[in-house]
């Protein structure tokens, strides 16, 4: 597994962002989509239809978004996350420690909640009197969720070895590390 200081050996192009809910990952793929020159597909976007309904054509956006030659997206959803992975050539994982994600969530989620911010498909956040009454409330989501990619990111970087992984621990990585990607691609690797 690769640190923010570690140099990537070959230009990225088809880049997964792994992280917990309220880590950074759409912003960060949004960042690295615009470093590379790929276009950023955000996978909430795919997944979630009017009224928070998953969408039926989910899967087969995935596999049409992972057979074109660049992307980058997040890395989520149980059904999407296998073929994803097999189709990335890199994985970055935002592994920050749970206060900054949780933080960071429910100062996103109250935001978005107070601006009425549209999400996917005319959703909006619900009321954050939800957070006591629904146990699907993205707080408690998060919470629920936030050492789950503890497990998943070391597993699957143990069983694919074609996959790079780099691993950010913290918010202060992000720029560095960033600052090398841009660095790498403006050399022409």
């Amino acid at each position: 597994m690769l640190t923010h200081r570690d140099p990537l050996p070959t230009r990225p192009r088809r880049v997964l962002v792994a992280g917990v809910s309220g880590s950074g990952k759409t912003t960060l793929a949004g960042r690295i989509g615009a470093l590379l020159g790929v276009p950023h597909t955000e996978i909430d976007a795919l997944f979630h239809g009017p009224g928070w309904q998953p969408r039926a054509d989910f899967m087969d956006d995935v596999d049409r978004l992972t057979r074109a030659p660049g992307w980058v997206t997040e890395w989520q959803y149980p059904a999407a996350r296998p073929l994803l992975a097999r189709r990335a050539d890199t994985l970055v994982w935002l592994d920050f420690p749970v206060p900054v994600a949780m933080g960071r969530l429910v100062r996103r989620t109250v935001r978005r909640r107070l601006r009425r911010e549209e999400l996917w498909n005319g959703n909006l956040e619900a009321p954050l009197r939800t957070l006591f009454t629904d146990p699907d409330h993205i707080i408690r989501w998060g919470w629920q969720t936030r050492h789950l990619y503890r497990s998943l990111v070391p597993a699957l970087d143990r069983g694919d070895p074609g996959l790079r992984v780099v691993r950010l621990a913290s918010p202060r990585e992000v720029e560095p590390w960033l600052r090398n990607l841009q660095l790498s691609a403006t050399s022409g690797w």
